[in-house]
């Protein structure tokens, strides 16, 4: 396990060096680690992992606490594992999203589509013999925690929550208040520098407790103070009390600060409460408020400086809406930007996250003159310098991008916005991770295009998005759950019209019923694709759906059908002119005589084989067939003719023999199933940009 920091938002955060005072709360948490549990005193083994709970209202520094706490007592385990349990506006995160990131920094594979029984099921096998420390921030309800727990004691989890995690046993929570003066001072020298500070102690003790000492209270407070060199500390101090007792401190150092922004940059710090998953880069606030990249980022880097935001450690620009203002920002939204401003500024980023990743792609296609061109097209700022800056971009802003997803299709009146979003991350990610690295997150963008499909009565993008579930279901062994993707794909395919859908499907089912070895009926569904193949004159896929139908008899035992359909494969690539094709089809047809017992016909399609295979160039090919041929020949009782055929292989794949030679002893493998090609039919979009 790697000592990596990992949340939901992929933010990396460390506290080392920043942090102050909380000792007796400290203590008392490292104190609670050495105490024996209520199992141990009734003299029973711990069952599960010792939970330690810092509770306190969001501004009261309980993360900056956690972050302390395990940082003190990293050093005793085998790893630091963190992953946030609650979205920027404080609605839960799905504990299948957070075992699913906790098991990736675990470098574990996660099947797409696995439900959150399996994957927590992972969790805790993964952990079970490990001292893991795992830091839950954020949590919202204890059923999250408790879900998240390894079952071994061994393991410490420290939980954030804004009180008790009522129904999880042996648990006293380390309630926060506010800072000690001392250490309250010191935070707001930090910013505001030790002069103004030494100067009139009195005047700071009572800013102090103006903002009851509350952490994001004085961090607010020391920004505004940085920002004014000249202004006293007392004068901040009676501005705040002239606000009363509206609110909490921190609410009243917010509107202090805010109320002290340009117009300009205060719509845009309303704006940033929209970044997905509380995420923002320089483009994201850029596209939000509607002016320049560099402007955005300038504006950023001052919102920083007065505690506004929080810069993420990163190779890339970016930073996060600190929890305890995001509802604040909200609140200012609603009441001073118009419904129809926020719709455009939301449509604004969309449309940047699209083009953006549309850049990301472009740059792999080298080969592609049209890419490279529409990738000329594009501003200088959103092209991207090699397609391992693109690589890093898409990793890096992976959460962001997941989340823009979910909040688009959840908005539901930028369905048009969305579906170019979701097409163009597929595409993205296909392009720099490859399907099967990409399968998790793939899973969750398909079950949202079929959301959107189903709520706007699309049925051609619902056959795509049912098509691609079930590939991922499939590939996953939910062959059951794949046949009933497939069977509705199929449905919508014929609402829709679409051909290509309606093949795509029945081949699918017909694929689905061989793995569950129906093979009458994975026939039965062949043959179905293959006649509408046939009527479309579709001879490439057409001789594909013969070696299909020949595979069901093969594995039947029908071998008498299984002849003719290979017969059938091999008589189409011929016509089609597939050289490649027509050598693996030859192969096969061999490898079906040979199990007829017809050993001698074996024997001359196999030295057919060979010569197609030559031409071909498929090395690995040709010295399959010879090796059975060498078997063939060893059963017609010539076996020097057979070493001179294991000789060739032996030439052909020298120090690979081994491998090949165990190839033609195994039962006939299935063909592959064509896979879905992103770009033609992933996710249909009504845009020409696409």
């Amino acid at each position: 396990m790697t000592d990596q920091a990992v949340d939901t938002s992929g933010v990396r955060v460390s506290a080392e060096g920043q942090f102050l005072g909380r000792t007796r709360e400290l203590k008392e948490l490292l104190a609670d680690i050495e105490r024996a549990g209520l199992d141990t005193l009734a003299g029973r083994k711990a069952p599960r992992a010792r939970v330690l709970l810092i509770a306190g209202r969001p501004g009261s520094g309980r993360s900056a606490l956690a972050e302390e706490l395990v940082r003190q007592v990293a050093d005793r385990y085998d790893g630091l594992l963190r992953v946030r349990l609650s979205e920027p506006d404080g609605t839960p995160v799905p504990v299948e999203r957070a075992a699913r990131e906790l098991l990736t920094a675990l470098d574990r594979p996660t099947p797409a589509g696995a439900d959150e029984d399996d994957l927590t099921e992972v969790l805790r096998e993964t952990l079970a013999d490990r001292r893991a420390l795992l830091l839950l921030d954020d949590a919202v309800t204890a059923e999250q925690v408790d879900a998240l727990l390894p079952d071994s004691p061994e393991c410490l989890v420290v939980a954030v929550s804004d009180g008790p995690l009522t129904g999880i046993s042996d648990v006293r929570p380390c309630t926060l208040g506010g800072l000690d003066t001392k250490s309250a001072l010191e935070l707001l020298t930090r910013h505001t520098g030790s002069v103004r500070i030494t100067v009139d102690p009195r005047a700071a003790e009572g800013l102090v407790e103006e903002c009851q000492a509350q952490p994001a209270a004085l961090v607010l407070a020391g920004g505004w103070l940085a920002a004014r060199p000249k202004t006293a500390v007392a004068d901040l101090a009676k501005q705040l009390r002239a606000e009363g007792d509206e609110g909490t401190p921190l609410t009243r150092a917010f509107r202090l600060a805010y109320a002290s922004l340009p117009s300009a940059a205060a719509r845009i710090l309303r704006l940033l409460s929209l970044a997905p998953a509380g995420l923002i880069d320089p483009h994201t606030a850029s596209a939000l408020a509607g002016c320049s990249v560099g402007g955005a980022r300038t504006t950023l880097d001052d919102f920083v400086a007065l505690g506004l935001l929080h810069p993420i450690d990163s190779p890339l620009p970016q930073y996060e809406v600190p929890g305890c203002l995001h509802p604040l920002l909200k609140a200012l939204t609603e009441t001073q930007d118009r419904p129809g401003e926020l719709q455009l500024a939301r449509a604004r980023m969309l449309e940047r996250t699209v083009r953006l990743l549309q850049s990301s792609r472009a740059i792999t296609e080298t080969d592609n003159p049209e890419a490279r061109e529409k990738l000329q097209g594009m501003p200088r700022s959103l092209r991207f310098p090699s397609p391992r800056a693109a690589e890093d971009w898409l990793r890096i802003r992976r959460p962001a991008l997941l989340a823009s997803a979910r909040l688009a299709v959840a908005d539901g009146e930028l369905d048009t916005l969305a579906r170019r979003l979701m097409s163009q991350l597929v595409r993205a990610m296909v392009a720099h991770f490859g399907t099967q690295a990409a399968a998790p997150d793939l899973y969750g963008v398909h079950t949202l295009v079929l959301d959107v499909a189903e709520r706007r009565e699309l049925p051609r993008e619902r056959a795509a998005a049912l098509l691609n579930l079930g590939d991922l279901d499939a590939q996953t062994g939910r062959t059951h759950d794949a046949l009933a993707r497939y069977r509705a794909a199929l449905d919508a395919g014929r609402e829709a019209n679409d051909p290509y859908a309606t093949g795509r499907a029945m081949e699918s089912v017909g694929g689905a019923h061989l793995e569950l070895q129906d093979y009458d009926r994975a026939a039965d569904w062949f043959g179905r694709a293959l006649a509408q193949r046939l009527a479309r004159e579709e001879r490439e896929e057409a001789a594909r759906l013969y070696g299909r139908i020949a595979e069901a008899h093969t594995y039947a035992g029908r071998y008498g059908e299984a002849l003719r359909g290979w017969r059938a494969a091999v008589a189409g690539y011929r016509k089609n002119g597939d050289v490649a094709a027509h050598a693996r089809a030859l192969s096969e047809l061999a490898r079906v005589q040979e199990y007829a017992g017809r050993p001698e016909e074996s024997l001359r399609t196999c030295q057919e084989a060979v010569e197609w295979a030559r031409r071909a160039e498929d090395v690995r090919l040709q010295a399959a067939l010879q090796l059975r041929l060498a078997d063939n020949l060893e059963r017609l009782g010539d076996p020097t003719g057979a070493a001179l055929h294991r000789g060739a292989a032996e030439r052909l794949l020298g120090e690979e023999l081994s491998e090949a030679e165990s190839e033609p002893e195994q039962a006939p493998e299935p063909a592959e199933q064509p896979k879905h090609d992103p770009d033609t039919y992933e996710i249909r979009s009504t845009s020409a940009e696409d």
